[in-house]
């Protein structure tokens, strides 16, 4: 008995995450429905019959002026539809329907539809594309035909347990009724064959189309016969993951399947994940920190029920400390999607923090959001100083924003310093930031140069910059600048560009360094083949050349001593057309020797060498058949 309950106590645990989640990170919004919008309608304009099917499906036409010439489209484009019979039938009727359409459909269309399902069906699709026409029509499937589908059925799943066997074989059975309540038994069978993607995804082979197809059948087969639902809790935030990934599908067709697919597993409450998420960036000020969080269901409309109690428990995310829980979440009065924490009381300081939210302690979710903060300009002080430190440096402090009245004045001996002290204005304590710049800009030249302001052991921020050293930034160009302090950071609400002062530097050169860019055309380049290599001398060419030609002057000498047999040379046409084109290579390849390229020799050796082959098959066959004439023992043999 004890192991029995540790065993249920395991279980639970494993499961209890399974039950707390059940939330996804985003939504439809009005920006995807829009978009998706507009491709039902591109879907009108296309010559896709299918397309044109689903965007009327989704989108309802009222301007008689649009609709009499989509009919006459979808009508010439059912004749001309490479698609399956079953298939297109469905398309086109179903679009007449939704268009409402004022021809009426081809008498002969009707029939082949209405015997349709008295033949033997080769397919679930064929089943399921047959029964959705016939509804689309109205016409009501007799019980024995009905009968007649659910053996089909069984006999074809035995044969094709395939998943788009199994999806389209899921919607079929929902029209059929208690007949064919075998089916259920298959679900599990096809959802187990869902791949899983990084932990966060579930989806089957094939992609939007035949994943959208089996949940959608596998949920009407748990509703039409009663069964739970055919995915877990978990299952189903991971195939919401998997939908709300494709919502930039470009089709009519996937923007219509990844719609009913988010509203089918949203339709289930027991299992149905939720979308709970920020609102805006994540980015509050610390004066007012107010969370705002969406609370939606996978389509971006409000929930129903609407969850009773949501709290959410917040941490700094640095060191993990508690900042408070059990925080309460309330709902706008205006607005039943935007729920509202106010923190201000928690008076959080600048710095990033979690806040684990639940929702009727059947959602949970953690979001990250940024408290920032504010900087403030302690002190700041700017001034003029001698490069060798022979006298004392003329500071002067400047008020933040204010600017410097007098105008600073230094020439190539001096050098220009800059200390500022920057402090959290919430507590005075000393703040470093990402970005601490200080930037001289020439409002003549519109040309500016910017350093990089360093923190020192005091927690200051400070500039130093020899002009002298430094002239080459200018260009040498003396005249009057403007010292701007630029502060930034991505966890501050203020960061600023503030004008400290203006100064006046003075070069003990005025130049301007510009690189010299030749005018005109530039010279043409021209290309270059290498040098070919050094021919060897005339005797070595000859030499060889007379090698190669010795064994043709032996064939001759030979011939001219032991005799030339020519008493089976006849006049046969094979006979004289095989020398002339053997006779017709050698020439060629003493032309090409001479005077032509391999190419040029390869399109006419071509020709000459087929002819050559197959006069001289033919020699050969004849002299064959006149030796076994003379020898008949020798060809028996």
């Amino acid at each position: 008995m004890l192991k029995l309950g540790l065993t249920l106590f395991g279980v639970l645990c494993a499961c209890a995450p399974t039950w707390s989640t059940r939330t996804v990170d985003s939504h439809l919004g009005p920006k995807d429905l829009t978009r998706l919008q507009k491709v039902f309608v591109d879907g009108f304009g296309s010559n896709d019959l299918q397309a044109i099917f689903f965007s009327s499906l989704n989108i309802q036409l009222t301007d008689a002026t649009q609709k009499e010439p989509l009919c006459k489209k979808i009508a010439a484009l059912h004749q001309e539809s490479k698609l399956n019979s079953f298939e297109k039938d469905y398309y086109f009727i179903g679009a007449s329907k939704n268009l409402g359409c004022s021809a009426k459909l081809d008498e002969a269309l009707l029939s082949k539809v209405y015997s349709s399902l008295d033949s033997e069906l080769g397919s679930t699709q064929e089943i399921y594309y047959r029964l959705v026409t016939h509804k689309a029509l109205g016409v009501q499937v007799s019980e024995a035909t009905q009968g007649k589908i659910v053996k089909r059925l069984q006999e074809l799943l035995k044969k094709d347990d395939t998943l788009t066997g199994l999806g389209y074989g899921f919607n079929v059975a929902v029209q059929l009724g208690s007949g064919a309540a075998f089916i259920a038994n298959r679900v599990e069978d096809a959802i187990v064959q869902a791949d899983e993607v990084d932990g966060k995804l579930l989806q089957f082979e094939g992609g939007l189309s035949i994943t959208s197809l089996i949940i959608n059948g596998a949920f009407g087969v748990a509703k039409a016969y009663n069964k739970p639902a055919p995915v877990s809790a978990a299952q189903a935030v991971k195939f919401a993951n998997y939908f709300l990934s494709r919502r930039s599908v470009q089709s009519a067709k996937g923007a219509h399947v990844l719609i009913e697919a988010l509203k089918t597993i949203g339709a289930d409450e027991k299992i149905a994940p939720i979308c709970v998420q920020l609102i805006g960036n994540g980015q509050l000020d610390a004066q007012s920190p107010t969370l705002n969080i969406a609370v939606v269901d996978l389509l971006g409309k409000p929930l129903s029920p609407a969850p009773k109690i949501i709290t959410a428990k917040v941490f700094h995310k640095k060191d993990n400390s508690l900042l408070a829980e059990k925080i309460s979440v309330t709902s706008k009065s205006s607005d039943k999607t935007t729920y509202v924490a106010d923190l201000a009381s928690l008076k959080p300081v600048r710095g990033i923090y979690q806040a684990e939210l639940s929702a009727d302690s059947v959602y949970t979710q953690t979001l990250q959001f940024k408290v920032l903060g504010r900087v403030k300009v302690q002190s700041l002080d700017v001034g003029i100083a001698e490069s060798d430190a022979s006298a004392a440096t003329r500071k002067q402090s400047v008020n933040y924003p204010s600017k410097l009245k007098e105008t600073l004045s230094a020439d190539t001996t001096q050098k220009l310093l800059l200390r500022a002290v920057l402090v959290e204005e919430s507590n005075n304590k000393p703040l470093a930031v990402h970005q601490a710049f200080v930037r001289l800009y020439n409002k003549q030249t519109d040309k500016e140069i910017i350093f990089v302001a360093e923190q020192d052991s005091s927690k200051a921020y400070k500039f130093d910059m020899d002009i002298g050293s430094n002239g080459k930034n200018f260009n040498y160009q003396s005249g009057t600048y403007n010292i701007y302090l630029t502060v930034g950071d991505a966890s501050l609400s203020n960061s600023f560009e503030w004008l400290v002062a203006d100064i006046q530097l003075k070069f003990s050169e005025d130049r301007e360094v510009k690189q010299k860019i030749p005018s005109g055309p530039r010279p043409e380049i021209v290309h270059q083949f290498r040098v070919p290599d050094k021919r060897p001398p005339r005797i070595v060419s000859d030499i060889f050349t007379g090698l190669c030609i010795t064994p043709l002057v032996l064939l001759f000498i030979f011939w001219g001593k032991l005799g030339v047999n020519v008493s089976n040379f006849t006049l046969a046409p094979s006979t004289i057309g095989f020398h002339v084109g053997f006779g017709g290579i050698l020439l060629l390849f003493f032309v090409f020797w001479m005077q032509l390229n391999m190419f040029q020799t390869l399109r006419l050796l071509i020709p000459i060498a087929i002819f050559t082959f197959l006069t001289g098959n033919r020699l050969l066959r004849r002299l064959y058949a006149l030796r076994n004439s003379k020898n008949p023992s020798s060809a028996s043999s």
